[in-house]
């Protein structure tokens, strides 16, 4: 039993010195109660300005949210703008495009009656030159039918004058 009491006293020891151990590193590790305080302190600090800043952000993250909308708005409205303004460019477009292909219409026309009238002013121009000869050819037929018919005259003033002369000398 002796021997026994030793061995549960000797085991108790043993606990108790484990525990004791145990019991100042527990101490050890413990932080004082001001510093302990302290801490407390500064996390409830750290946690308020946590909250403050994740207040901040959630403020931050809306207003962004708000701009990211009008923004997209914006957005929206200029590009609606813009294709309004593409289609109506398009149908103006389209317009002077018809207008161009009616006036280049026009211009064939005119260039086909101009090559029309170049022809013609040639067939006029060689019916001109036709009508100078035939007036020059004219002129000149005139000019000997003048020369004849002075010529004639001359003639015939002299046998007048030589009729005048005969007629008294076969009176007589």
């Amino acid at each position: 039993q002796l021997l026994e009491a030793k061995a549960s006293l000797s085991l108790a020891q043993t606990q108790h010195a484990l525990q004791l151990q145990q019991a100042k590193a527990q101490i050890n590790n413990m932080v004082p109660k001001k510093q302990f305080e302290q801490l407390q302190n500064t996390l409830r600090e750290e946690q308020c300005k946590t909250q403050q800043l994740q207040e901040s952000l959630q403020q931050q993250a809306e207003q962004t949210c708000r701009q990211l909308v009008r923004t997209q708005e914006e957005h929206e409205h200029l590009l609606q703008a813009a294709v309004e303004q593409a289609e109506g460019l398009e149908h103006s477009l389209r317009n002077a495009e018809a207008v161009l292909a009616e006036r280049a219409a026009q211009l064939r026309d005119a260039q086909a009656q101009l090559s029309r009238n170049k022809l013609l002013i040639e067939e006029l121009r060689g019916e001109n030159r036709r009508f100078a000869m035939a007036l020059q050819a004219a002129e000149l037929k005139q000019k000997s039918m003048e020369e004849k018919n002075q010529l004639l005259e001359e003639q015939a003033s002299a046998l007048k004058q030589l009729i005048g002369k005969i007629t008294p000398a076969s009176l007589s």
